[in-house]
């Protein structure tokens, strides 16, 4: 299956959401104040949210009295546009600048943070990237271990500390060790415990403060990582990591059939940073750069631009 197909398949259930939009387009109603409703209830049916849904609409009724539009196709069509301009943001691309780059990855416990880990790292020596991942998560051993397997398998150095350790004193390590063998890329793996707890978030700051010293900046990126099938859970996550860790951009992860899309756009609506990689599957082949174009034509069945 293609990678268009693969996403089409992941959006099974958005995609039969906004079907409704689309058959909404196609019968051309008169824009009345029911069919506004309509298209509130489809949206909000498809993980776009209260805030998303409120300010899309919004941005759709200006438009509409502003150009005397008259039938709901015109609506839809513009519906479609206005969504791939909510996940179109600057700097969607991986940032590697600095020599090393460091990636430091975040997100709550079973969103698939090592594994994406590792698959960036296949990514990047694919790239001829030499790459260290370096394991800050120092409460779970399987982590580790986990996370020296995909070192292993792509070809990256590793490095891990004792369990139990301060994760800070662990980046530091890792840093230290990546200038000594002239890494290009840091990645490093870190905690996830509820995004509610305190103590994460403060850990997760004092990381980021360890490698500002150590690099003499921000680093590089700071993608959280997100299970794209927790629905509006998801937009809570992304606001408590951003407050605590500036995020510059998120990876949505286990994308099946389940994945309501919306969700998407009301990440990126509500937090204001790109989504950076979507990932279909377990290959290293199913983690891809994220593009607009694609996930609306993967979404709905008649976009038109």
């Amino acid at each position: 299956m293609s990678w268009l197909g693969k996403l089409r398949a992941s959006f099974g259930m958005a995609r039969e959401a906004l079907a409704g939009v689309e058959a909404l387009g196609r019968a051309r109603k008169p824009i009345t104040p029911e069919v506004w409703e309509e298209l509130e209830e489809l949206l909000l049916s498809a993980d776009f949210g209260v805030a998303t849904t409120s300010k899309i609409v919004s941005g759709l009724k200006t438009v509409a009295k502003q150009e005397l539009w008259s039938t709901s196709d015109q609506i839809v069509a513009r519906f479609h546009k206005d969504v791939e301009r909510f996940l179109t943001l600057p700097n969607a691309e991986l940032d590697l600048s600095g020599k090393p780059a460091v990636l430091l990855i975040v997100g709550i416990n079973g969103s698939g943070k090592t594994t994406t880990i590792g698959k960036l790292a296949t990514r990047l020596r694919g790239q001829g990237k030499q790459v260290m991942l370096v394991a800050a998560d120092t409460f779970r051993a399987a982590a580790a271990e986990q996370l020296a397997i995909w070192a292993e398998r792509s070809g990256a150095s590793f490095v891990r500390g004792k369990e139990g350790a301060d994760p800070s004193s662990v980046v530091f390590d890792g840093l230290q060790a990546a200038r000594a063998r002239e890494a290009d890329v840091v990645i490093v793996d870190t905690a996830g415990r509820l995004q509610t707890k305190t103590n994460l978030m403060e850990e997760l700051k004092k990381m980021r403060r360890v490698i500002e010293r150590e690099i003499g900046g921000a680093p590089a990126e700071t993608l959280l990582v997100l299970d794209g099938t927790t629905g509006q859970n998801a937009i809570s996550q992304a606001k408590l990591f951003h407050e605590a860790t500036a995020l510059t951009g998120v990876v949505v992860t286990k994308l099946d059939s389940t994945a309501k899309g919306g969700v998407l756009v009301a990440i990126v609506d509500e937090v204001e940073v790109p989504i950076k990689f979507v990932g279909l599957g377990e290959t290293a082949d199913d983690l891809r750069p994220f593009s607009p174009r694609e996930f609306i034509e993967a979404l709905f069945e008649e976009a038109t631009f």
